[in-house]
């Protein structure tokens, strides 16, 4: 199954709701990605752009546009992105696919 990396941040509503009264995020991200058919890995809070990172493994694309697509609509997230990862073996047979056709793509002239 393919991996994904999401990042979200939080609406100061959110942080704010949070502070007030602490719960477990980890936790209803698991039952929402399980729910999806997908396992949650790791559930890390961050510092910088995003509040929190997620290392995700689901069956495809539509499992996780559709968990990213439930998150946003809770309307506590001022923004988010999902970064589609490869094993390196996914990535060394994408590469040797690539050597074998490459001469079949002609470059742009200048």
């Amino acid at each position: 199954m393919p991996f994904y990396l999401y990042q979200l941040s939080y609406s100061a509503d959110a942080i704010k709701s949070m502070v007030a009264n602490p719960s477990d995020r980890e936790a209803a991200a698991r039952k929402l990605v399980e729910a999806l058919g997908g396992k949650l890995h790791h559930l890390f809070f961050a510092f910088g752009q995003y509040d929190v990172v997620c290392l995700i493994e689901g069956p495809d694309d539509t499992f996780m546009m559709a968990g990213a697509a439930a998150v946003a609509s809770a309307g506590t997230v001022s923004g988010c992105a999902t970064t589609k990862l490869m094993t390196s073996a996914d990535a060394m047979a994408a590469m040797t696919k690539a050597g074998e056709v490459t001469g079949a793509y002609q470059p742009p002239h200048g």
